[in-house]
């Protein structure tokens, strides 16, 4: 035989040496004998024969199994919901659940405790601001200025507290505010 040196890109058609050559080669190493070859083709038929009988029996298994579960009323959208609360009742009782459960609660509870000390605080703040003597002298100039718009405008000349003023001062500017007919307005040539 003839030695040549062979790469990726050999341009030589094969010859019938190399393919008798290829045809013996087994990749078990071992030489087959006829009788052995066809053990294994008749022991390859029965296995064929019996996964395609046990599809057959699976099949039918499973349309008893289809039809046991119609004759009990259980539908798909039945299965689907028996699922979602099964797996809503295990996400419940896992431990990740109830630790984030814990947490959140604990968070909501400070979070609570927070915004009632804040509004204390704001209450109080404000009381103090209230209290305040730039407060007060600020409260006794507003009342003043409206006692003295009133009295001009022809008012009486008594003035109340600060929110009897701010009370009458949000009337009148309600009361003074000029309404616009949109009919009349359309009527008048531009």
């Amino acid at each position: 035989m003839e030695t040549r040196q062979q790469g990726f890109l050999d341009s030589e058609p094969l010859r019938e040496a190399d393919e008798d050559m290829a045809s013996e080669v087994n990749l078990n190493n071992s030489i087959m004998t006829e009788e052995e070859r066809e053990e294994i083709q008749q022991e390859l038929a029965k296995l064929e024969e019996e996964i395609s009988t046990l599809k057959q029996v699976l099949s039918s298994k499973e349309k008893q199994h289809a039809e046991l579960k119609q004759k009990l009323g259980a539908t798909s959208l039945y299965e689907l919901r028996n699922n979602l609360s099964r797996g809503w009742h295990d996400m419940q009782t896992s431990t990740a659940y109830k630790k984030t459960s814990e947490t959140l609660s604990t968070a909501g509870q400070k979070t609570s405790a927070a915004f009632s000390t804040l509004g204390s605080a704001i209450t109080r703040k404000f009381g103090d601001m209230r209290n305040s003597p730039s407060f007060k002298s600020f409260e006794e100039k507003v009342e003043t200025t409206v006692s003295t718009l009133k009295t001009k405008v022809g008012g009486t000349g008594t003035a109340g507290s600060f929110e009897e003023v701010l009370s009458s001062a949000a009337n009148a500017s309600s009361q003074d505010m000029p309404t616009i007919n949109l009919a009349d307005s359309s009527e008048r040539p531009a």
